[in-house]
C-alpha cells in the first residue's frame, strides 16, 4: 500500500502514453477554440508597431556600439 502511493499506484489503471497524448491534443484543440483571434486590421497595427519598435531599438543599439567602440 505504501509503495503504491510512492510509485504512483497501479499501472493498469493509468492510461498509456498514447492515450494521454491524444487527450493532451484534445485539450489543446478545446483551448484554441476559446481564443479570441485579432482581426486583420488589429494584426496589421500590432505588426507595424513591433517593426517600428524593433527598428528603433536596433538603431539605438548600433549607435551605442559604434560610440562605445570609438571611445575606447
Amino acid at each position: 500500500m505504501a509503495t503504491e502511493v510512492l510509485t504512483g499506484g497501479d499501472r493498469e489503471t493509468r492510461p498509456g502514453r498514447v492515450a494521454r497524448f491524444i487527450q493532451f491534443l484534445r485539450d489543446v484543440r478545446n483551448e484554441l477554440r476559446k481564443v479570441t483571434w485579432p482581426s486583420f486590421d488589429e494584426l496589421k497595427k500590432a505588426t507595424t508597431v513591433i517593426v517600428i519598435f524593433v527598428t528603433i531599438l536596433g538603431i539605438l543599439i548600433g549607435l551605442s556600439t559604434r560610440f562605445s567602440s570609438s571611445c575606447s
